[in-house]
């Protein structure tokens, strides 16, 4: 089975999020399946590469346009691509999948819609492409969703719920649950130096609220690392400056895993203040969970409060609540009971639902239904 990847944009040029569940389910064992990447750069020349043992094909981009690439060679390298492909994947939102997949998918090439979000924030866009979506969802012969609320609260998945299956992500929980000795040094060091740490990893852009957690932290007693690279960060700092906070918050930029992961054992709370129903999930905090940090998420209308559920793995407030957010932060930090009855339960939780093998093999089973089902009906008369 060939399976083709598309979305906007791959590692190396951004890590975390939709990149990562691509990742994690590209890394198979399974010698009959193949799988290959179709995306766009962030910006710059077009790009072959094999990352992880996968093909990764990057098409040349001018930049973003309502966060979608102006990547003119994109649909032409989709419909090329997707006439040897067995099942395409198309990750939404995305609306140049849409377009392609109408303009020339071929009629034998199962199609999977992996709707990780609805498009929030760019209103003008979503009223263009909504009769492409809905026809691309009639098309498509299974949609994955990571929460059962991503159908519930979306009048476009709704009369497509019975091709649905809701699926937990899951990540390489091992990698980020161990330490090496060496690293257990840094961290320990890290903790001497920073002993009410919280930690946030994201990009730098509205939905994530950290805007928020900047206020917040005007009335914490503590330090906050954000992590992440993103057009608000001048923004973000000057913020910081006003409010007096600059010298407690610091922008630590785009990282690697393994100083993530550090950061993530050394914190005492992660902070996760998204304010809009872009943020469908949030894997990071499945990450943050396998570490052993007790959250502080928001309690959006999406997947993310049902990930760390609130006053069992996390403490949850109300989205864009500066207040709230600071009580809830400075609880954990001040209570090391609380504290340490979310993170166990966090770990525990991770290990138990989030499973990258079990993710795999859900979504194997997928790949199989949307095959049978796409030639079930090609042998149909008529």
């Amino acid at each position: 089975m060939r399976i083709l990847h598309a979305y906007k944009i791959y590692r190396p040029d951004i890590e975390g999020g939709i990149p990562a569940v691509m990742s994690s389910l590209t890394q198979t064992s399974d010698p009959a399946t193949s799988h290959s990447i179709l995306c766009a750069r962030r910006r710059g020349t077009a790009r072959n590469a094999v990352i992880d043992g996968v093909p990764v094909e990057a098409v040349a981009s001018l930049g973003t346009l309502f966060s979608t690439p102006l990547a003119p060679a994109y649909i032409p390298a989709f419909v090329r691509r997707a006439r040897s492909a067995d099942v395409v994947i198309h990750h939404a939102p995305l609306p140049l999948n849409d377009a392609a997949i109408l303009l020339n998918l071929p009629d034998d090439v199962a199609l999977i819609v992996y709707w990780h979000a609805d498009i929030i924030g760019y209103s003008l866009l979503k009223r263009l492409v909504s009769p492409l979506i809905r026809r691309v969802l009639t098309r498509a012969d299974r949609i994955v969703v990571s929460g059962q609320p991503m159908i519930d609260n979306s009048e476009i998945l709704r009369p497509h719920a019975a091709k649905c299956t809701v699926i937990p992500y899951g990540m390489d929980l091992d990698y980020w649950r161990t330490l090496d000795a060496c690293k257990r040094d840094i961290v320990e060091q890290i903790k001497r130096d920073r002993p009410r740490h919280i930690v946030a990893l994201g990009r730098l852009v509205s939905y994530k609220g950290y805007d928020v957690l900047i206020r917040a932290m005007h009335d914490v007693d503590g330090q906050a690392t954000i992590i992440g690279e993103g057009p608000l960060l001048p923004e973000l700092q000057q913020l910081a400056t006003e409010l007096g906070v600059a010298d407690r918050v610091h922008f630590a930029g785009r990282l690697p895993r393994g100083e993530i992961k550090q950061l993530f054992h050394a914190a005492q709370v992660f902070a996760f203040p998204s304010v809009t129903e872009a943020e469908a999930f949030g894997i990071v905090q499945v990450e943050a969970m396998a570490a052993g940090l007790p959250i502080v998420n928001t309690s959006l209308a999406t997947t993310v409060p049902l990930v760390a559920r609130h006053d069992m793995e996390s403490l949850t407030v109300a989205p864009g609540d500066a207040t709230a957010l600071a009580e809830a932060l400075n609880r954990i930090l001040d209570e090391q009971l609380l504290a340490q009855r979310l993170g166990v339960a966090g770990q525990a939780r991770a290990l138990s639902e989030f499973d990258q093998s079990a993710f795999r093999a859900r979504m194997a089973a997928v790949y199989g239904d949307a095959l049978r089902t796409r030639r079930d009906r090609m042998m149909r008369p008529g």
